[in-house]
């Protein structure tokens, strides 16, 4: 029997330094911005007056001033982009904790929609009765809680029978998001004297404290950005979560307890994707929607990976696509352009950002053109 050398193969980089790595995103970045340029020309756009008003879309003209108030805070537009930055910066924290041990945790989505319904049932029927420090207190413990057990049930399945958690925890998403369509319904849930399905909005002693004019779930972001990649450089929990994702096998060698492993991280990785979710229900919403999510639990894998799983790189990689998101829809405002149009832009420039990423982990091999058309004995 004989085969044929394939044509064109993908082989891991031994080693890149720095330095190129650097350069190779740089001009990544640069080669998606041209690239965004001219498809805002061919559309009859400006692309310079584009991308000035995405900026100042996304953070104004002043990042930060003293407002009306006379209180120093963020610009209107930078408030905005902080808060959908939090909430990317820690659910991709959450989901590092699972993909580090290469557990492929899509569920991000629906863990920040079980911690954001477990904190709002607390705020919904004690928020007029419990003092502020306590609700507080067993709200955000109800949003770990709620997440992490919502990432522990596909934990369960992976550890015990060895099902697809890719599957089952995308399948669990839209379990959660018809939960809260559900609860939109109950006349316990909803705003008083009306049928309207929707959610009351919270008291007032159901939020948290506000720092230059955004909730301190910003704060609280960075800090656990830090400490999540202290957990994974410094403790002991942290290197057995890498060495399960390299392989269980050593794992198994090495005595370590890979399926308590496996359940302790993902509860980890479901806790602090719910404490977003009690971040946005109780700083950013003051309710709770299907839209609390926004869509951030998808996208926060691709932080993740563009990061590579680098919990401080995390920090740039979430604030540059707040200010994306941002920005887009400032310019479908300010030049009329669709947001079909819009989208594609922001898709254009995670491609050319994702795709650096590969080339420089990976390189392609092409067949000699001397043995084209031989054959290999096996």
């Amino acid at each position: 029997m004989t085969h044929h050398e394939p044509w064109i193969r993908v082989v891991k980089r031994p080693h890149i330094e720095r330095r190129k790595a650097i350069l190779f995103r740089v001009l990544a970045l640069l080669g998606a911005l041209l690239a965004g340029a001219l498809l805002v020309a061919l559309l009859g756009y400006d692309p310079v007056k584009m991308y000035s008003d995405m900026v100042s879309g996304a953070i104004g003209k002043t990042f930060i001033a003293v407002n009306k108030k006379g209180v120093l805070a963020f610009s209107t537009s930078s408030q905005a982009t902080l808060k959908i930055m939090t909430l990317l910066l820690i659910t991709s924290l959450g989901l590092t904790m699972a993909f580090k041990m290469r557990f492929w945790n899509i569920g991000g989505e629906g863990q920040i929609l079980v911690g954001a319904i477990s904190c709002s049932y607390i705020a919904i029927h004690y928020g007029d009765t419990w003092p502020h420090w306590l609700l507080i207190t067993v709200m955000f413990l109800a949003g770990c809680i709620g997440g992490g057990l919502y990432g522990l049930i596909p934990a369960i399945f992976k550890a015990k029978w060895g099902t697809n958690e890719t599957l089952f925890t995308l399948m669990l998403n839209y379990i959660a998001l018809n939960f809260i369509t559900y609860l939109q319904y109950q006349p316990s849930w909803q705003m008083p004297g009306t049928t309207f399905p929707k959610i009351r909005d919270f008291a007032e002693s159901t939020r948290i404290g506000s720092v230059l004019g955004v909730h301190v779930g910003w704060i609280i972001a960075l800090v656990l950005a830090v400490l999540l990649y202290l957990y994974f450089s410094k403790t002991k929990q942290g290197y057995e979560v890498t060495v399960v994702g390299e392989s269980t096998n050593t794992a198994r060698y090495a005595g370590m307890r890979v399926p308590r492993i496996i359940l302790r991280t993902m509860f980890i990785s479901g806790a602090i994707c719910g404490f977003a979710g009690f971040l946005q229900v109780a700083g950013a919403d003051g309710t709770l929607t299907t839209d609390t999510a926004g869509g951030a639990g998808f996208t926060a894998i691709t932080v993740a990976w563009l990061s590579g799983m680098n919990p401080l790189l995390m920090i740039l990689y979430s604030a540059f696509i707040a200010i994306l998101e941002r920005g887009s829809n400032r310019i479908q405002t300010t030049m009329g352009i669709p947001k079909s149009a819009a989208d594609m832009l922001i898709g254009i420039i995670l491609f050319f950002m994702l795709g650096v990423e590969f080339f420089i982990n990976y390189r392609l091999v092409f067949r000699p053109r001397h043995s084209k058309g031989e054959a290999t004995a096996v």
